[in-house]
């Protein structure tokens, strides 16, 4: 991610002309001119503008419960505190997140585009995790000890003496199903469906707030702003220096990007998110919002992308794995392509209102995959056959996507 910020410049000359200032670059659209900085640094009176702390907080929370499910000293009840965490319970073991009055499963299947109208699939998504983080308690938990075989819960050591999995009787790493799926549940649905929405950034008074520099009371933002920096924040919240990310800061988007980008085959795709969220910020200062909006197409289409790359790859790892009678890693791979698929509901389609899969298709899926013994007898033909629709509607290869 890096090399962003190197080739700022060379991305000057299809969209940019460089400004006299180094640290910027102008943005020229129908002869307006909107000045970019090199970073994403915003400030009003020499006060940043930029806030995203519920995010951070939100990203946190998430990355304790995933470690969570793999203590077996938890319950339930500890489990779905962190879940669904209240202002001031121990939860965490970070003290300004227990201080918190967030929580991560509020804001799960909660985007304003997809869930407002729709409580009812909101809360059937909202229970697939409750049922996950309860199975992990209930059943992984107590076969700690034992070993996993079709229809048993309990461990499994990969080949070679590698890393010991923990598995449902299907196979399935419930920790994995969750992770995965807040990728897209939170992270993603936050960001493309909610926070980057019209129906979000220009919901009441914002745009006319906005173009009078009407900052939200007692803050130096507007509410516009803001909430562009909220989309930025549930992808670089967790960065060091968010203003100039690096990326492999997180186990979520964060880290699912960098690697992506790191697959010749999709390298590039990190910078384009980057220039555009900056250039979409920099577009609501300039009260221009056909750039801005320009930009979330952008960042939709190629958000949505990693996540579908991502659960080819795993689907094409595990089926290696099978191959190599691995039967431990396989479920592994499997599992993490199994949060992957769950989360393309969540995806969006550029200049649409529909994600690239539906919550019905993706559910297909998922019922395909843990038929009968779910991943101890689940076919290459299967996992193929899920992998070509999956990279067809995005115009890759499997073969791309399996690098």
């Amino acid at each position: 991610m890096k090399k962003i910020l190197l080739s700022v410049a060379m991305a000057a000359t299809i969209l940019t002309s460089c400004s006299s200032d180094d640290d910027s670059n102008d943005f020229i659209d129908n002869g307006d001119q909107i000045e970019t900085p090199a970073t994403y640094t915003f400030e009003r009176e020499n006060v940043s503008t930029v806030s995203f702390n519920g995010q951070t907080t939100r990203i946190l929370m998430a990355g304790e419960l995933t470690s969570a499910l793999k203590d077996n000293t938890l319950t339930q009840l500890d489990l779905e505190a962190m879940f669904a965490h209240s202002a001031g319970d121990a939860d965490f073991s970070d003290a300004d997140l227990n201080a918190s009055s967030k929580n991560v499963r509020s804001k799960v299947a909660a985007s304003k585009d997809y869930f407002s109208a729709n409580t009812t699939l909101a809360n059937i998504i909202k229970a697939d995790f409750d049922t996950w983080i309860a199975e992990q308690a209930n059943a992984v938990f107590p076969n700690w000890e034992v070993t996993a075989s079709a229809g048993t819960a309990g461990q499994l050591q990969q080949l070679g003496g590698g890393t010991t999995r923990y598995l449902n009787a299907k196979g399935l790493e419930l920790n994995q199903a969750v992770a995965k799926g807040i990728i897209g549940g939170l992270m993603a649905d936050q960001m493309l469906n909610n926070y980057l929405s019209t129906s979000v950034l220009d919901e009441g008074s914002n745009i006319e707030n906005n173009n009078n520099g009407v900052v939200e009371s007692g803050k130096s933002y507007t509410t516009m702003e803001h909430k562009w920096d909220e989309a930025y924040g549930y992808l670089y919240g967790t960065e060091a220096d968010p203003s100039m990310p690096v990326l492999g800061a997180d186990h979520f988007l964060n880290g699912y990007l960098k690697q992506v980008d790191s697959d010749s085959d999709f390298a590039g795709i990190a910078q384009d998110v980057f220039e555009a969220l900056k250039l979409g910020r920099a577009a609501i200062v300039a009260k221009n919002y056909e750039v801005r909006d320009e930009q979330v197409q952008i960042v939709r289409e190629a958000i949505s992308k990693v996540i579908a790359v991502r659960a080819v790859h795993y689907l094409q790892a595990g089926k290696t794995k099978l191959a190599e009678n691995d039967m431990a890693a396989a479920c592994h791979q499997l599992s993490e392509g199994f949060g992957f698929i769950y989360s393309l509901q969540f995806t969006r389609q550029p200049n649409t209102n529909m994600p690239y899969f539906s919550h019905e298709e993706v559910t297909d899926y998922v019922t395909e995959l843990m038929t009968g013994n779910g991943f101890w007898d689940v076919t290459d033909a299967t996992l193929d056959s899920i992998s070509e629709d999956i990279a067809s509607r995005f115009n890759f290869t499997v073969a791309q996507a399996a690098n």
